[in-house]
């Protein structure tokens, strides 16, 4: 049954407006027709209040906690899937069969290289540049070098692009990483998996053999399927706004990367490892979280603007944690020590418990990377490698729907009126 509201204004009856209903969460007023008939705008600052398009990709109800790809729960993708087959759910709709999730497999893993000339651009950046900074530049570079997939009403070339995209960020991340350590690049090995290989190009060396340790690897694994989307945040809506124009993907990814760079988007995970460094002992853990509760300091990784319950990747990144501090032998690490009683007293105590601050994913996922060796610069690269498969999904969604428009927000301006030039000499 179709529902409509109707808008008055000074009590007359100006416009009736559809009610759009999605297969799950909120419905939505549809106010296309309202400032042609009123000749007013809405006012919505952030957004917050506004579908700014229509998606089947993932779904987010921050009350009850849920969180679905293509409508699958997180929860059941992050236990027994891997990445690519995330990344393949998350571009095409569906969970591969057998045969497509080899093929997709294979196409990403022979597709890892850069072309050699892109290393060269890394010899222009200063050592101690922000590796974000880097993968911003050499990302938005890749439409220099990859020329034959920037037609975007090619659905081949969109394909293209889509496949060199997932293929090469990983490439990328682990060169602006060894770059800033002054190590030699390492090339890709096709006969590792996506994460593995990942962790090669990071951290292996000339001198010796590298073999990635699993338990390590299905870390970093989870890690990157739990930040593969998120719906319509500040990074994917960048990358939808860009994409708008007609702009080449690789330059939408590099305004993604960009706009995730901001430490209210990105650099939660981060905030997190700068939070327990300040707090530097755990005996001074009690201190601090009373600090909290008279609004002294601020605690990083609990509670989240969306979910307003328990981050549902949270309880998947806590058993994640607990892996892999047992595995490298970390539990009685001071820092990791640290973190896991601020856990005990956030879950336990009245005061978090009555306004909902529980540990989210970004705590969690901040000491992982942190205990696999990853260094805090690149808490947001490693995001940004999981999350472009969301960003490409959604603009090779957008860019697929016949009826999308260029992004055109509107504004309330407030400042001077009308006014006439006056010549220098009269001012």
């Amino acid at each position: 049954m179709s529902q409509s509201i109707k808008v008055e204004i000074a009590g007359k009856e100006v416009l009736e407006l559809p009610v759009l209903q999605g297969e799950l969460g909120n419905d939505v007023v549809d106010i296309r027709a309202f400032t042609k008939a009123s000749g007013m705008f809405t006012f919505d600052p952030g957004f917050v209040s506004t579908a700014s398009c229509e998606s089947k990709i993932t779904f987010i109800d921050g009350d009850k906690g849920y969180l679905y790809y293509r409508g699958y729960p997180i929860e059941q993708l992050a236990e027994k899937g891997d990445y690519l087959e995330t990344c393949y759910l998350l571009i095409y709709g569906e969970l591969p069969t057998a045969e497509q999730k080899k093929q997709f497999v294979d196409t990403v893993m022979h597709h890892t290289m850069v072309h050699e000339q892109l290393t060269w651009f890394f010899r222009g950046f200063r050592r101690d540049a922000h590796p974000m900074a880097m993968m911003v530049g050499v990302v938005g570079a890749l439409s220099a070098f990859y020329q034959d997939s920037l037609e975007i009403a090619d659905p081949e070339h969109r394909k293209v692009a889509i496949y060199r995209l997932i293929s090469k960020i990983p490439t990328i991340a682990a060169m602006c990483y060894r770059y800033s350590n002054g190590l030699p690049f390492n090339y890709p090995k096709n006969d590792l998996s996506y994460t593995a290989n990942f962790m090669h190009m990071m951290f292996a060396t000339p001198c010796e053999a590298y073999t990635p340790n699993p338990v390590l690897v299905r870390a970093l694994d989870r890690i990157f399927i739990l930040h593969a989307d998120h719906e319509q945040n500040a990074s994917t809506s960048t990358v939808r706004l860009a994409g708008s124009s007609g702009a080449n993907p690789f330059a939408c990814i590099a305004a993604g990367i960009a706009s995730l760079w901001g430490p209210s988007h990105g650099g939660a995970n981060e905030a997190v490892l700068n939070m327990l460094d300040e707090i530097g002992d755990v005996s001074r853990v009690a201190e601090f979280m009373e600090g909290v509760k008279a609004k002294k300091y601020r605690l990083m990784g609990f509670g989240h603007r969306v979910y307003k319950n328990m981050d549902p990747r949270a309880a998947i990144m806590k058993q994640t944690c607990d892996e892999v501090l047992r595995e490298l032998g970390l539990e009685n690490d001071p820092k990791f020590k640290l973190a896991m009683e601020l856990e005990k007293i956030a879950l336990n105590d009245p005061y978090f418990i009555e306004k909902k601050l529980y540990p989210n994913v970004d705590f969690y996922s901040g000491i992982v990377l942190s205990a696999l060796g990853i260094p805090v610069s690149m808490f947001t690269v490693v995001f940004a490698l999981a999350r472009t498969v969301g960003w490409i999904s959604h603009w090779h969604e957008m860019i697929s729907d016949p009826g999308q428009k260029i992004g055109r927000p509107r504004q309330l301006y407030t400042g001077a009126p009308r006014r006439d030039y006056v010549p220098l000499e009269q001012r």
